[in-house]
């Protein structure tokens, strides 16, 4: 059950426990002792986290919620026996303020200080490297000389910012900006359109980042990694602390940590196209054994046939057992939902997944306005099939708030990765979305399909598609820290 209470970013999560094999294997939790939070806690039945809209905390994904720390947000309430409800209207320094004032606890990407007032931190959770990137037209640095003349950008809050003011004293000509109502893509995005230099962030965000800003390049680690870890507030007993450091033995014990860290940020989760001569091998040696079915599927949902042959490439590789680490399946990489909604029962079947990704393709097609048309309505259903209708629609609103068209494909374009910054997605319906992928999954998806005209016409025709992003006025978004005298 989700509830919106009043702000679309503010989620009440009545979740059941789906870990009950896990949950088997860990300790019980101790009785806290009287007047600790957790009687609280288990007095009313749900915790109070406070989190933020980012791809590494929390966000509403193709299956609903997730996130690396929602997903131990959602296993420590299953660990307590409550319900979750989440507060991710915040950036990172005011999380810790309002873990201080109300709420439970904070999870949020927080640098372990153990000397931050009135806040008591579990145990590490995991190690977060501050790294250096820079633009791709500039000279790569290699240490902390050659940014002396730069404009840098650190988030503040962050850990980052703290780690400069130390480097600082070694290093006295280095000054930055730093900001604290911005996330982690629109640092990268200034740095790419030319409004920064560089920005030290942590790897494993710029990882997670990196595809949609294609200008940014990773420069050298900075500095010694720093802890992630929860916070709680002090004064409030050490039922609830205990509790999460309990829980955080058994997921490293049993090996549920390292696998959500591997499934999150154990590789680069880049998505670019396959070049391409490798494309066409494969259109030669996989594409066969398909052919017929995707010439079935189009004739029946009247859809080009190389259209759906792209699709499935993107989603798959042609690979009719392909499996996601989140349950998505099949050929097409459909979820149990969609399958459910198109009629798929095996989902590993190659003819039911090119079916039912045919359906589900028209299905959200005949859902847009009619005020879309033409390649707009194909480019926009292809991106809805990837990231979904509610992220379309934010995109179209906000291209609607920039002045755009929001039934141009153009314009809904430059919208999308908005859909990863604070400062717009705050003003939508569906909060945070990776928005730069389905830019991205668009491009793929028309440049296979032009390789398959060209291999069918004997005449290659790419588009190249590579929209920049306006520079926002940075006046009152940055505080300078300036070279030590």
């Amino acid at each position: 059950m989700i509830d919106v209470s009043g702000h679309p970013r503010r989620l009440r999560l009545t979740l059941l426990s789906s870990l009950s094999a896990v949950l088997a294997l860990w300790p019980a939790v101790p009785p806290p002792p009287p007047g600790d939070a957790l009687l609280d806690v288990r007095a009313r039945d749900f915790i109070s986290i406070h989190t933020r809209n980012t791809p590494l905390t929390y966000y509403e994904g193709r299956q609903g919620p997730t996130g690396f720390e929602y997903e131990l947000m959602r296993r420590f309430a299953d660990y307590l026996g409550v319900s979750l409800t989440l507060n991710a209207d915040h950036y990172v320094p005011n999380v810790l303020d309002a873990v201080r004032t109300q709420g439970d606890m904070g999870a949020a990407a927080l640098p372990l200080t153990p000397l931050e007032p009135g806040i008591v931190f579990t145990r590490p959770i995991m190690s977060m490297q501050p790294i250096v990137v820079y633009r791709r037209d500039l000279n790569p640095p290699e240490t902390l000389d050659d940014l002396s003349d730069w404009q840098i950008g650190v988030l503040k809050g962050s850990g980052v910012s703290r780690l400069m003011h130390e480097l600082q004293n070694t290093q006295p000509s280095l000054s930055w900006k730093e900001a604290q109502d911005l996330e982690v893509a629109a640092l990268l995005r200034r740095v790419e359109n030319g409004s920064l230099d560089a920005a030290v962030v942590f790897e494993h965000q710029f990882r997670l980042n990196r595809l949609f800003f294609p200008q940014v390049e990773d420069g050298f680690a900075v500095g010694e990694p720093i802890s992630m870890a929860w916070a709680f507030p002090g004064g409030s007993g050490i039922g609830l602390i205990e509790s999460a450091n309990a829980f955080f033995d058994a997921l490293r014990a049993n090996g549920e940590l390292d696998i959500l860290i591997a499934r999150y940020f154990g590789h680069d989760d880049y998505l670019e196209y396959v070049g391409a001569r490798v494309f066409i091998e494969h259109v030669e040696g996989r594409l066969p054994r398909f052919d017929t079915l995707f010439r079935e599927a189009a004739r029946e949902e009247h859809f080009d046939w190389k259209l759906l042959a792209a699709v499935g490439y993107q989603e798959s590789h042609w690979d009719p057992e392909a499996t996601s680490p989140t349950g998505v399946r099949g050929l097409m990489m459909l979820t149990n939902a969609t399958a459910d909604e198109v009629g798929v029962a095996n989902r590993l079947d190659p003819a039911e997944s090119i079916r039912g990704g045919a359906r589900y393709l028209r299905s959200i097609e005949s859902r847009l306005p009619a005020s879309i048309v033409g390649k707009d309505r194909l480019y926009m259903a292809l991106a809805a099939y990837n990231v979904g209708l509610g992220h379309l629609y934010d995109a179209r609103d906000i291209a609607t708030m920039r002045g755009g068209d929001p039934n141009r494909w153009a314009d809904v374009r430059e919208a999308l990765p908005l859909l990863q910054e604070s400062e717009w997605n705050s003003k939508t319906r569906h909060g945070y979305a990776r928005g730069g992928e389905p830019v991205i999954y668009v491009r793929n998806i028309r440049r296979y399909l032009e390789i398959l005209d060209y291999v069918d016409r004997s005449q290659q025709q790419f588009h190249q598609l590579n929209a920049r992003l306006p520079t926002p006025d940075d006046g009152e978004i940055f505080q300078i820290v300036p070279p030590k005298p």
